[in-house]
């Protein structure tokens, strides 16, 4: 794939107005050429050349097997359930806070339910339900059930659906209280029923963010490996699990790289079609011109009832299960042993300390390095204007948009032989998570950068000001917050994801997720507990740090704004 080059005589006229901007776009370039089209290519040189001759074989040999056709359609099946279920769940935990007259503190109990499965590793889930619902499973004992089986298309779902719900929870929240709560009281004073209301009003215009959600949560389903991993073994096989089973049990590169083509193609269409949803203009109904704010006309009684009674249900089911996780960790041997004991953490941090400080480690840099990535990237691409300008936003996405699984077996492929091995090492494992996980960041600068005048940093530069100088005191202490939100989702997304990492690990660096992983699949559940606490609570103390850093950082840029001004000075 050919990067766009610049004119020589742009790109010398550049070098010479804005030696700034030259170097970042070439270092930009530099690093989409390395990590993000080199191991891409060489998964589709693997998947389609056989002996240096273009050919579908590897395609076919993967197709010719029943059992890869039976995955790829469960991974459709598993993905479509996903995302119809997740984001129904979140839209009733939407209305509900945003709807509804519950009180505040239960409210406040709604959004930190829903925050417990973003910090915590994707599978975790599937650990709790083993422990509730499979063999011994406390829940099944409790009521009494027999010959029930959570392994299967079931569990996965049920567990997957707990893990992305809060997603959908969090982007149709964000769109229904956008909305103009005028739209509520004209449609009651021209006669409309609450009903009504709710079927011609609410929902249409939250349909941005309803299929925004479903494509979301299709393509986090579509690239979960751990959770069927753990839950599906042979009765539903999906890609992911497939994949990585070839390379890790059977040592088929070339197989682990078609089938992840057979992934990589409705990602990628997903992928497309939410940035199509997202360019969508016809929904507006906020338009700068409304009166004061008013109050959201109420929903009607019976569904505020049903509402309460499904987010209560869901809530108390999700703490029991994060108990259940909590307790398993201080008992001898789950189910059959139930003596309280501090074993299993004297285990962690006696031989899990490594993965502790390795995971630990790995997160840091990677925020630091994919926060500064995002910044500058996210200023390029909405600040100047320059040839490849839509390629490079494009480019910045590519390893978001596809399938963890996907990135991970790239990544093998791309850095596996000279010039450039970095097999085992640290660099892969942070490449392999910045790439993929700061397109939020990016995302967050933009949308920042988009309410912000240039006129601020125009007048910066005409005031003596180079680009530097602009960027560093006027730019950034102007988009803090968003800074810190993709630095928040960054380092969460480093501590707890596995899909891309988990070929990538090796005797020298390892990481929280896979030890847990491999806790669990050698059916060591208590030990799994324990590592999935510590690792949540890491996470929520690091993101409460940040938080609190966010605000002191946010208090002192917004002092007097004499002393913001005096950027240009000397």
């Amino acid at each position: 794939m050919r990067i766009p080059a610049l004119p020589k005589s742009t790109k010398r006229s550049l070098i010479k107005s804005d030696p700034v901007l030259y170097s970042a776009m070439v270092a930009v370039w530099l690093s989409f050429a390395v990590f993000i089209f080199l191991p891409l290519l060489s998964l589709l040189w693997t998947t389609f050349f056989v002996n240096g001759t273009f050919s579908f074989a590897n395609i076919k040999k993967v197709w010719s097997a029943k059992y890869n056709v039976r995955a790829l359609y469960g991974s459709l099946i598993l993905a479509t359930a996903v995302s119809v279920s997740g984001t129904l769940l979140g839209y009733i935990f939407a209305l509900a806070v945003t709807r509804t007259t519950l009180p505040k503190p239960l409210k406040v109990l709604l959004g930190a339910v829903t925050i417990l499965p973003l910090i915590s590793p994707p599978f975790t889930s599937s650990i709790s339900l083993t422990l509730a619902l499979g063999p011994n499973g406390m829940l099944l004992k409790a009521l009494g059930i027999k010959n029930f089986s959570i392994y299967g298309f079931i569990g996965i779902w049920i567990s997957e659906t707990l893990t992305y719900f809060p997603v959908a929870f969090m982007v149709i929240s964000a769109i229904l209280n956008t909305m103009a709560a005028t739209l509520d009281d004209a449609a009651l004073s021209l006669g409309a029923s609450r009903w009504r209301m709710l079927r011609t009003v609410t929902i249409p215009l939250s349909l941005p963010g309803i299929g925004n959600s479903i494509l979301l949560l299709f393509g986090a389903s579509l690239a979960d490996f751990a959770t069927p991993l753990i839950l599906g073994g042979h009765t539903f096989p999906v890609l992911p699990t497939e994949a990585y089973l070839l390379i890790t049990g059977m040592f088929d590169l070339k197989g682990g790289a078609a089938l992840s083509f057979l992934l990589l193609v409705p990602a990628l269409v997903v992928f497309f079609l939410q940035r199509q949803l997202l360019g969508t203009k016809s929904f507006v109904s906020v338009t700068g011109k409304n009166g004061a704010r008013t109050e959201f006309a109420q929903l009607p009684k019976t569904l505020v009832v049903a509402i309460s009674a499904i987010c209560t249900i869901m809530v108390v089911f999700i703490i029991y299960l994060y108990a259940i996780i909590l307790w398993g960790s201080f008992v001898k041997v789950w189910s059959v042993n139930n003596t309280f004991t501090f074993e299993h953490y004297r285990y962690v941090f006696k031989h899990g300390r490594k993965a502790i400080g390795d995971t630990l480690l790995i997160a840091f840099l990677s925020t630091v390095i994919g926060s500064v990535l995002a910044v500058v990237i996210g200023y390029i691409t909405q600040r100047k204007t320059f040839i490849g300008k839509r390629f490079m936003e494009f480019s910045s996405m590519l390893n978001y948009a596809l399938p963890g699984t996907v990135v991970g077996i790239a990544y093998i492929i791309g850095f596996n032989r000279k010039p450039i091995l970095l097999t085992g090492t640290l660099t892969i494992l942070v490449a392999a998570y910045v790439f993929r996980y700061y397109a939020t960041g990016i995302r967050s600068v933009v949308a920042s950068l988009e309410q912000i005048d240039p006129a601020l940093e125009e007048a910066s530069l005409s005031l003596g000001a180079g680009t530097l100088r602009t960027f560093t005191h006027v730019t950034i202490p102007l988009i803090i917050p968003a800074v810190f939100a993709g630095m928040r989702y960054l380092f969460i997304h480093c501590m707890t994801a596995i899909s891309a990492t988990i070929f990538l690990v090796s005797v020298r660096w390892t990481l929280l997720t896979t030890r847990i992983l491999e806790s669990m699949t050698e059916l060591q559940f208590s030990q799994a507990s324990a590592f999935s606490i510590v690792l949540i609570v890491i996470v929520f103390a690091a993101d409460a740090i940040m938080h609190r850093a966010l605000g002191m950082i946010t208090a002192n840029f917004h002092r007097p704004q004499e002393a913001s001004y005096e950027i240009i000075g000397a």
